[in-house]
């Protein structure tokens, strides 16, 4: 049970945290481009949270999940 909360925490963090720094900074993790999450699996994704929040994303993205996680904004 405890790794579903976590699971929930992840998500309502990918769609309320924005970007801190960068190119992207303010936009929302979840909405950040394939290519920008990408870029940051080539160089090394940042330490701490937000770098666990980008390796999800892109792999959300790679899934083709990233409009199922969007619309649970709405729920």
């Amino acid at each position: 049970m405890e790794d579903a909360k976590a699971d929930k925490y992840l998500l309502i963090q990918l769609l309320e945290t924005p970007m801190p720094f960068g190119k992207y900074q303010g936009k929302m993790i979840i909405d950040l481009p394939e290519a920008y999450l990408l870029w940051f699996q080539r160089k090394g994704f940042p330490n701490g949270e937000i770098g666990k929040l980008l390796q999800l994303a892109l792999e959300i993205e790679i899934s083709g999940s990233t409009e199922l996680v969007k619309s649970l904004r709405n729920a």
